[in-house]
């Protein structure tokens, strides 16, 4: 199955080079080398940082340029990579271009190195979710993404693919293995690999231990707001200790936040972040699973419509003093655009969506539903985020 960026990424290969980035195991590898070998047929390069023949070639500039595409994976953990891909893309940009996968978001690696902004194109990767499995990998539809009211009229997604991604996961070993077994255990080796491995390698955390009880109660608290107070406490640390881990974890993109809004609303709450989890089966099951799920969603629908659109949207959730709160809120150039409430049962519609939603002045607002709805403004996640990317 192509993934939903591979036509764009193509596209953009002709102009610049590309940076592909995205959480570990999240299909950025096998993405690539389709494209290679789609553009190369014959003889294409891949070279791999993290195999030690491969970076004397890395470092030397010695591989082939004759074919239109070369694919540098993990080339961001070499200290003067940007250095390197700048002068490339300079003297040998017209003949072949870059194609640059890692994990993790490059600037969490050392920095160093000429400026390459301009140079570039860059595409963040996202789980499988149930739009990208909807239409068999392929892109969204642009013109739906623009018109938000069309989203629950969409084609729902086919069979039991959301039962399928909440149990499983929408990593691709594990939701394309279909085995719930496998899927707990490939979970246990990620979360190994990312803070045993890669937190180590990429960072001066030490205690490790610490940071996967950390992980544990951030798995407890997914869809509340986060009180680092809360967390120190129960860590026995200090708050800036606490806080510059949950960043390292972002970083690292095992979690990503979402910040609260505020705008011109009166006794609204302007701090506390909520985490979730890029692997949303790592939540609890129920309502925090699902909310995580459709915050995935929405992230990735945020992603591609910066770097594919071109247009700012943001995601945000609001909550007032007087505990009123919608989950999610996206901003489209700085103004609140969708309002988007999740519940996974049959819920009746959460009296903040209106509330919010007139006080916002928002143009569209929708409860999505993990059950069968068809009261008004509740809507079935399987017909509303199968519109999203």
């Amino acid at each position: 199955m192509r993934r939903y960026l591979h036509e764009q990424i193509v596209s953009d290969l002709n102009r610049k080079m590309v940076f592909l980035s995205g959480p570990r195991q999240v299909g950025k590898t096998t993405l690539a080398v389709e494209i290679l070998g789609e553009l190369v047929p014959d003889d294409g390069v891949y070279l791999n940082w993290d195999r030690p023949e491969h970076r004397k070639i890395i470092r030397d500039l010695n591989w082939s340029h004759e074919g239109r595409v070369a694919v540098l994976d993990e080339i961001h953990k070499y200290a003067r990579w940007k250095t390197l891909v700048k002068g490339f893309h300079d003297t040998e940009g017209d003949i072949q271009r870059l194609l640059v996968t890692g994990s993790g978001k490059f600037e969490f690696y050392r920095r160093g190195g000429d400026s390459i902004a301009g140079r570039y194109q860059r595409f963040r990767l996202h789980p499988l979710t149930l739009g990208e499995l909807g239409r068999d990998g392929g892109p969204p539809d642009g013109a739906l993404l623009e018109e938000p009211g069309l989203w629950p009229s969409a084609p729902p997604a086919p069979g039991d693919t959301l039962g399928s991604l909440s149990e499983l996961g929408g990593f691709p070993e594990p939701f394309l293995g279909g085995s719930a077994r496998q899927a707990r255990r490939w979970r246990l080796a990620f979360h190994e690999q990312v803070l045993r491995q890669d937190l180590r390698d990429l960072s001066r955390v030490r205690e490790v231990s610490l940071v996967e009880q950390l992980v544990d109660m951030l798995a407890e608290r997914v869809a509340n707001p986060l009180s680092i107070n809360s967390l120190r406490e129960d860590l026995q640390l200090n708050h800036k200790t606490v806080a510059d881990w949950i960043e390292t974890l972002e970083r690292l993109q095992l979690i990503f936040r979402v910040r609260p809004h505020a705008g011109s609303l009166a006794r609204s709450i302007r701090k506390g972040s909520k985490a979730y989890f890029w692997d949303w089966a790592a939540a609890p099951p129920g309502g925090q699973r699902f909310e995580n799920l459709v915050a995935v969603h929405l992230l990735k629908l945020c992603h591609w419509m910066q770097d594919v659109e071109g247009r700012m949207v943001e995601l945000r959730y609001v909550r007032d003093r007087e505990k009123r709160e919608v989950d999610f809120l996206l901003l489209r150039e700085g103004k609140p655009w969708v309002l988007i409430e999740a519940k996974a049962g049959a819920a009746g519609l959460d009296r903040s969506l209106d509330y919010f939603k007139t006080r916002l002045g928002v143009p569209h607002a929708f409860q999505v539903s993990g059950a069968d709805h068809s009261a008004r403004d509740i809507v079935p996640a399987t017909r509303l985020l199968a519109a999203l990317p």
